[in-house]
């Protein structure tokens, strides 16, 4: 994860090591890839309900949970009906 400026003011999703999926900006981060989003929310998916969305608003994770990063395409994003997906939620990595 050293090349995380690029992805500065931007949204992005993340995804963490316990199977949370955060959407947020990127405000910073460190050299151990800690970071910190704004205007966050998590993503929570289910097959019986669409995907729901609980706010967060500033938000600091650990670079040791991050198992992903991406940027995200706002025109998409705010094209997709987020109450008609259903998905199973991500397991836990286990080690």
């Amino acid at each position: 994860m050293s090349s995380l400026q690029g992805y500065v003011d931007r949204r992005v999703l993340l995804i963490l090591q316990d199977g949370r999926a955060i959407v947020g900006v990127l405000a910073g981060y460190d050299q151990k890839s800690n970071v910190v989003l704004s205007d966050s929310k998590e993503r929570v998916y289910s097959m019986d309900e669409g995907v729901e969305e609980i706010d967060l608003g500033l938000y600091l994770v650990k670079g040791d949970m991050i198992v992903l990063i991406g940027e995200i395409d706002d025109a998409i994003d705010q094209a997709v009906d987020l109450g008609t997906i259903r998905a199973e939620p991500i397991p836990p990595i286990r080690y």
